[in-house]
């Protein structure tokens, strides 16, 4: 299965939809522990890697992507809402090493919604939304769908090699 993408009518926004081969549990698993997360959460051959984590209402995830010519990339989540299991909400922005918001980037507001299927598959709704469609449109120009399309194709791999 492949990730798709939607954008919303005022320009704002990005939905990003993919149904994973995996049990609920699994996969809000993948999502909410640091160990797991560093596995897929890169596009290869770029890895993740968390400095700090802590998932609940106020938390942060500090992690650097980090390439294969040690080249790295450091963003920081502030966990806002968690509902286990459903949903969880936060902001997302890049950083510093120390987790120092960068000022040439604004916070995403990220809401992952995560539904059972009932047929041992799992779809994760993703919806990002931004200041401005200018910073919507700068994430995409970057690469955003192609990269984290391929960190759900990552997560497909090591959901179905569990």
């Amino acid at each position: 299965m492949k990730t798709t993408y939607e954008d919303s009518k005022d320009g704002k926004a990005l939905t990003a939809i993919r149904t994973f081969e995996a049990p609920l549990n699994k996969v809000w698993n993948a999502w909410t522990n640091s160990e797991v997360l560093d596995k897929w959460w890169a596009p290869k051959p770029w890895v993740a890697a968390t400095k700090r984590f802590s998932f609940t209402p106020g938390g942060e995830w500090l992690y650097a992507m980090k390439g294969p010519d040690g080249e790295e990339h450091w963003a920081i989540v502030t966990y806002k809402t968690i509902n286990p299991n459903v949903s969880f909400t936060g902001t997302d922005n890049f950083c510093d090493a120390e987790g120092n918001a960068s000022t040439e980037y604004k916070d995403t507001h990220w809401d992952v919604r995560f539904a059972d299927n009932g047929n041992n598959t799992t779809t994760v709704t993703t919806t990002l939304t931004f200041g401005t469609q200018e910073d919507k449109d700068k994430l995409v120009e970057m690469g955003f769908k192609e990269g984290f399309s391929m960190g759900h194709d990552n997560l497909d791999e090591l959901l179905k090699n569990e």
